[in-house]
């Protein structure tokens, strides 16, 4: 049977083009949500992944339609093969139930999979020569003072957290965490 997976990333945006070329392709049933690409939980293709049996193929519009990253990508198309469905990218003239629709796909995945290293080997050598120039990464430090203005602000129940905030300069969640970690620690004192 030869399935379909449709995706946008909006609630308003429309589906119909990859629905369209999907049923021109030949597609007898298709999944389709809007969800950003990036959610782990996607219950219609977790759906169709479910239904799959050997000899079944699944059309996409794009690659980018049906994976996340580059890594799921290459772990959806391992799924596949090992359960020996094609897997066919419309746009990308990608179709692995050919040899070379098979050496497309992985010269493909190489190369996005080169560019991540080549990514992530230039921030660990940027991260490397700040820090050789004196430079500390995360969050900038607080200085002590600020946070005890900001505690006894709260404490003295006489400033809204919009108050405090302004007041000190520092972002509402960090002073929550102050708070947090102020009142954690009252409770363990009064044990």
């Amino acid at each position: 049977m030869i399935f379909g997976y449709a995706r946008v990333s909006k609630k308003d945006q429309n589906l119909e083009l990859q629905i369209d070329a999907l049923k021109k392709y030949g597609v007898e049933e298709i999944y389709h949500e809007k969800m950003t690409g990036t959610k782990t939980d996607r219950s219609e293709l977790e759906q169709l992944l479910k239904i799959l049996r050997k000899g079944d193929k699944v059309v996409v519009y794009k690659l980018d339609r049906i994976s996340r990253s580059t890594k799921h990508l290459i772990e959806l198309v391992e799924f596949f093969e090992k359960k020996e469905i094609d897997f066919i990218s419309i746009q990308d003239n990608i179709d692995t139930s050919s040899p070379i629709g098979r050496f497309i796909f992985r010269m493909i995945a190489s190369i996005a999979e080169l560019e991540r290293d080549i990514i992530r080997e230039r921030t660990i050598d940027g991260l490397a020569a700040a820090r050789a120039r004196g430079r500390k990464g995360g969050r900038p430090f607080t200085d002590k003072k600020i946070k005890e203005k900001a505690l006894n602000m709260y404490k003295s129940e006489q400033f809204t957290l919009k108050e405090i905030r302004d007041m000190t300069g520092v972002a509402s969640s960090t002073i929550y965490s102050w708070l947090y970690s102020w009142l954690k620690q009252e409770n363990t004192e009064d044990l």
